[in-house]
């Protein structure tokens, strides 16, 4: 008890601490800083360079998360004090303790234990949650990267499948003039199998086909025939291969975030790391089990489409078409699957995190980890989830999730997605000048500043009759005659003409778009 007391004595505060030290290490703390902000901003250049736009949301996200936690941060420092002084029974104390027995040598305010009482969480206890936060970031960054790297890697291949279908020997096979039947296809020859009208049978045969050619060549064949089909005109050299890329760019972005729902989980995992749960025995499966449903339910909805076009025609005209629908997915909602995917990611990255903490804090064996057996199954199960995730369910999610009733925005390139932008922009603007010129008949300065502002050349637009009468007094006026009728006339059948034409952009249908 005085040795305690005196390591507390001789305890050194700022009060007595050389100045140049504190300098010091506040200098290399801002350094630190800057080098960090530097790089965040050398990534927005690069991607600026390159013109994604969906990672730079991206990484806009991860500097908000890193605000936000810092702002937690803050005020654990603050508040500590207030937290640890806030007094509860300590028979409330010792109930879901993460060991079994409460530790003799935890610190306790002095005022709490006059009372007989136990702080609600000490002031060491608000400084381990701090590391445990930031760790938890960055694991959850650190693992969405990975999983999207390992799944960017498998998908380099179908950058040589997409160059196939430019091919003479491409096009002769899937010649729209050929007629087979449906099962002399080699989509369905893959999919139509005694199992696949069966639930009970088709559910562990889709289970085991995912862990070997979750995607094959003739299955992005297909569905990317399928997808073209539905939102094009027949025969177009759309690029689905990049299309992909750019939707996948997207989804990283809502992955990488951690949105409210996220933080109340993760609360709940952190409850249930109590003794009293055995979380060894079934917290660490639950990432990998909703991982292997969602890649069941994937391989699913690709056997089904093989069933519904098989349902509806027996003849095929040049390739095996599958018609894309919502209603292949769990409620209707491909957008539910991304959210599993993002709920898989950081489970298993708060494995992690939680493992790596715990070592770092209280050593290999702790009481969070007493057994052998605890260890090697929460590695293995993050390591295994981890790969499986990129490299097998991440490429099959990217191409499955496209087969949905309508597109995704990220169809346009950032270039046309700019140029959109900037038409809508100009619409707008000609729709509220029309307005103001219909309303009140405009002076012919008004006329002339108003072509100059909608057209790039000087023009007037020839439904405008301009007069010049001579005054008897003076020259300096002249008389305008505005042929309304005429002028009414062309602006409706431009508006006619902009009603049939806004349907359709660059060859399919925009309206479609989700």
């Amino acid at each position: 008890m005085a040795g305690e007391e005196a390591t507390t004595s001789s305890e050194t505060t700022v009060q007595t601490t050389p100045t140049w030290a504190v300098a010091t290490v506040v200098f290399i703390l801002i350094l630190v800083s800057i080098f960090i902000e530097h790089l965040f901003h050398l990534l927005a250049k690069y991607f600026n360079k390159k013109r994604t736009k969906s990672l730079i949301q991206a990484l806009d996200k991860i500097k908000s998360e890193l605000m936000l936690l810092g702002f937690v941060s803050l005020l654990f420092s603050v508040t500590e004090k207030a937290i640890a002084n806030i007094c509860i029974p300590k028979s409330v104390g010792e109930t879901f303790l993460p060991c079994g027995d409460p530790s003799d040598n935890s610190e306790e305010e002095a005022k709490c234990v006059a009372q007989g009482k136990v702080s609600l969480l000490s002031t060491k206890g608000a400084r381990e949650l701090q590391y445990l936060m930031f760790v938890l970031a960055f694991f959850h960054f650190l693992t969405c990267v990975l999983t999207f790297g390992l799944g960017m890697a498998k998908m380099r291949r179908w950058e040589s499948w997409q160059a196939e279908t430019r091919t003479l020997e491409y096009q002769f096979s899937n010649d729209p003039r050929r007629f087979l039947l449906i099962h002399q296809t080699s989509f369905a020859r893959r999919h139509l199998r005694f199992w696949s009208e069966h639930r009970f049978l088709r559910w562990p045969a889709c289970f085991l086909r995912q862990f070997y050619a979750s995607v094959s060549k003739v299955d992005y064949f297909t569905l990317r025939h399928g997808f073209i089909t539905a939102h094009f005109a027949e025969g177009s050299n759309f690029d689905f291969q990049k299309y992909i890329k750019r939707a996948l760019e997207k989804d990283f972005g809502v992955v990488v975030g951690i949105s409210l729902w996220i933080w109340i989980f993760s609360m709940f995992f952190i409850f249930f790391n109590a003794q009293v749960f055995h979380n060894y025995l079934w917290l660490p499966f639950i990432p990998l089990v909703m991982l292997l449903l969602v890649g069941t339910q994937l391989q699913g909805i690709i056997t089904r489409m093989c069933l519904d076009s098989h349902d509806k025609s027996v003849v095929v005209r040049g390739t095996f078409l599958v018609r894309p629908s919502d209603h292949f997915f769990w409620f209707g909602r491909p957008e539910l699957l991304l959210h599993l995917m993002h709920f898989i990611l950081f489970q298993n990255s708060f494995q992690l995190a939680f493992f790596v903490w715990t070592w770092y804090k209280f050593g290999l064996r702790s009481c969070f980890h007493r057994q052998t057996e605890d260890i090697v199954t929460r590695v293995a199960m993050c390591v295994l989830v981890q790969i499986l995730c990129g490299y097998v369910t991440l490429p099959l999610y990217a191409l499955v999730t496209q087969m949905g009733t309508s597109m995704k925005k990220a169809v346009f390139p950032e270039s046309v997605v700019e140029g959109l932008n900037r038409w809508r922009a100009n619409a707008r603007k000609n729709v509220a000048l029309r307005n103001n010129i219909t309303s009140t008949p405009p002076s012919l300065d008004a006329s002339l500043d108003a072509s100059l502002d909608t057209s790039p050349s000087f023009r007037i637009d020839p439904s405008y009759s301009v007069k010049f009468d001579q005054p008897s007094n003076s020259d300096q006026y002249l008389a305008v005659e505005i042929n309304e009728k005429e002028e009414d006339n062309k602006s409706t059948s431009r508006e006619t003409e902009e009603h049939q034409k806004r349907g359709s952009f660059g060859g399919f249908d925009v309206r479609n778009i989700a």
